[in-house]
């Protein structure tokens, strides 16, 4: 069953796809406690929960969370839904596995924070402005044995994901690749991700990444 996306709300894509497969290859037991955070239309979240997994979502967005209770009232499978930024609705809260799939694309400094749909994707000068973040804030909500994975681009530099999360204590590692044609954002943008050099002058697809992190037992 396809997801309903109400306009503003980022609609499953590559991204989603190439999370989902990670998410179908982890050994999740049933009951386990799984947050998806940054969650837009609930997709990875009603795939958590139709193997049976107790899950969380959060959105900063109120179109987000609404559509995410409306798929997964359409999907038949619990889902708690929580709106607000990033962990800040979960924090004092333990999990077994956290997805995210967050904002990880480049945006010119004058453009300023994102707002409205733009929320799903920009992510500052360097593409990194929520992704730190999780690096620095998902270890604390993880128990021992707990799992991250998460969907990046290589143009927001997954080797400072790796570092960050390894910094952090956890065991972490690129899974999974998938080269994408540009999307109608990075289209707009390509001029001036290669101005930036983000963007070698013979690349024309955006490569994607999922990393997977493990806090050890």
């Amino acid at each position: 069953m396809k997801s309903l996306v109400p306009p503003g709300v980022y609609a499953p894509q590559e991204d989603t796809a190439l999370l989902a497969g990670a998410l179908l290859e982890e050994p999740v037991p049933r009951g386990a406690d799984v947050l998806d955070v940054g969650t837009g239309s609930g997709a990875l979240a009603v795939a958590a929960a139709r193997r049976g997994s107790r899950v969380t979502a959060v959105d900063v967005s109120w179109r987000a969370v609404c559509a995410t209770r409306l798929n997964a009232l359409r999907a038949g499978v619990p889902v708690r839904v929580r709106h607000g930024n990033l962990f800040d609705p979960v924090r004092g809260r333990m999990f077994d596995l956290i997805l995210a799939n967050p904002p990880y694309v480049p945006a010119p400094a004058g453009r300023g924070l994102p707002r409205g749909p733009a929320r799903a994707w920009d992510a500052g000068d360097d593409g990194r402005l929520v992704l730190d973040r999780i690096c620095r804030e998902a270890p604390a909500l993880l128990r021992p044995g707990g799992v991250l994975l998460l969907v990046q681009s290589a143009l927001s530099d997954p080797e400072l994901t790796l570092g960050g999360l390894r910094t952090a204590g956890m065991k972490a590692a690129v899974t999974r690749r998938r080269r994408i044609a540009f999307g109608p954002v990075l289209r707009d943008r390509e001029p001036w991700l290669r101005q930036r050099g983000l963007l070698p002058a013979a690349e024309n697809e955006e490569e994607l990444v999922v990393v997977r992190a493990e806090l050890p037992v």
